[in-house]
């Protein structure tokens, strides 16, 4: 008997397969919508807890800052009351994206980097004193409609990206005194007497313990840290109390000690910004006066958008909105420091490290200014005082902790 032949049409697949083409088309075509957003999704490395803080206290400190300078802008720049505002927005924004666009740069190649840096902010740090002086000091460059420029803000970087780059190549020789010591001290000398130059000691007094910190993470033995600090203080007390060009600090030691003295007159002038400060955090209380109350900021406290900004802060939010701000700065350090930490290598940990303790000592030396616990320093609040350069020197250094986050080992949440 002859056997019927195979049907040569194909048979009818199962319902509810997919042809395995159809499977890799769609898993692509899935891919290439989840790549447009990927700088919205956690997956592609961006640390958005980071990156919220940042923009919150971006937009607080803008807010506060506004708040604290209408005043004193409608006074001083023909009834302009956003004269300081429009110009520290537009240098957010452009701020915002150069963070984003650096979040994407692999920060390994800033070791290519970080030795013209550091020539880059010496020779900053050389033209800014043959500039004007203001208030007796040459700390800035005048760069015309764009505003002025602060060239202790790169050096602050420049210290940051060296340190990282000569540890991450030394780590394990830092014991030593030719590796572990003697460059660091070289380079920390060198920058500090630039700085001194202008004269700028709260600058110095970062950058010296920034190095510390990364030094320190890096291995240096504590001994080293003894005898540094011991003698960074011996010069710093003899500069204060003998040298003449430094008679100012000696100045502001005293109005510190006692800033309600009414002495001399020129007592009164040295404590009054302090003394308007104390004022405005008392008005504050708890809850605070409200935002756009505030009272000192009508000419009493001298340029409140600058270092005092955050007096203002206290008299209109009050102790219970102040507390918020510091706890937002707390968690902001503590998370670019977890992701440092977990970086895959030494050079995006103490890079990383490095870029969120300066923010930390920013923070710390502002406040204590304001509330005088320390003498008045001249140092600003992170993303509160006003100066646009800085702001977006500082929002790059956002992005690169950014950029550490893309390739860090840590949970994305």
């Amino acid at each position: 008997m002859m056997r019927n032949s195979a049907p040569t049409a194909s048979a009818p697949r199962k319902a509810g397969k997919r042809p395995a083409g159809e499977i890799r088309n769609a898993a692509s075509y899935g891919k290439r919508v989840r790549k447009k957003f990927r700088v919205f999704s956690a997956r592609a490395g961006l640390d958005l807890p980071f990156l919220f803080l940042v923009l919150v206290l971006l937009i607080v400190g803008l807010i506060m800052m506004f708040s604290a300078s209408y005043a004193n802008a409608f006074y001083r720049h023909n009834g302009n009351s956003y004269f300081f505002i429009s110009k520290q927005a537009v240098f957010a924004v452009l701020g915002i994206i150069l963070m984003m666009v650096i979040s994407y740069f692999d920060y390994h190649h800033l070791h290519e980097f970080a030795v013209p840096i550091l020539l880059l902010s010496y020779v900053l740090l050389v033209l800014v004193r043959f500039m004007p002086a203001i208030n007796g000091v040459h700390r800035w460059i005048d760069l015309g409609p764009i505003g002025q420029f602060q060239p202790s803000e790169i050096a602050k970087f420049a210290i940051v990206l060296i340190f990282a780059h000569l540890i991450s190549l030394n780590f394990n020789r830092m014991g030593t005194f030719l590796y572990g010591v003697l460059p660091y001290a070289l380079i920390l000398g060198m920058t500090a007497a630039l700085l001194m130059w202008e004269p700028h000691v709260s600058a110095t007094v970062i950058i010296a313990l920034l190095g510390a910190v990364m030094l320190f993470i890096g291995g240096v033995k504590l001994r080293w840290f003894v005898g540094a600090f011991s003698l960074m203080g011996a010069g710093i007390a003899y500069l204060v109390l003998f040298a003449k060009a430094y008679a100012y600090a000696n100045e502001r030691i005293t109005a510190w000690l006692d800033p309600f003295s009414n002495a001399t007159s020129q007592i009164i002038a040295d404590t009054w910004q302090t003394r308007q400060s104390l004022y405005a955090i008392g008005s504050g209380g708890l809850l605070g006066l409200g935002l756009g109350q505030s009272r000192q900021k009508f000419l009493y406290l001298p340029e409140p958008q600058n270092d005092f900004v955050f007096a203002i802060v206290c008299e209109e939010l009050g102790f219970v909105g102040a507390l918020i701000i510091i706890i937002l700065f707390a968690m902001l350090i503590w998370r670019g420091i977890t992701i440092s930490l977990r970086a895959k290598d030494k050079f995006g940990m103490l890079l990383g490290i490095g870029i969120v303790v300066q923010v930390g000592f920013q923070v710390i030396l502002n406040i204590a200014v304001v509330t005088n616990t320390i003498p008045n320093t001249g140092i600003s609040l992170p993303f509160f005082s006003y100066g646009g350069t800085s702001l977006v020197i500082l929002l790059a250094e956002m992005g690169i902790v950014l950029s550490i986050s893309r390739t860090s080992n840590i949970e994305k949440v």
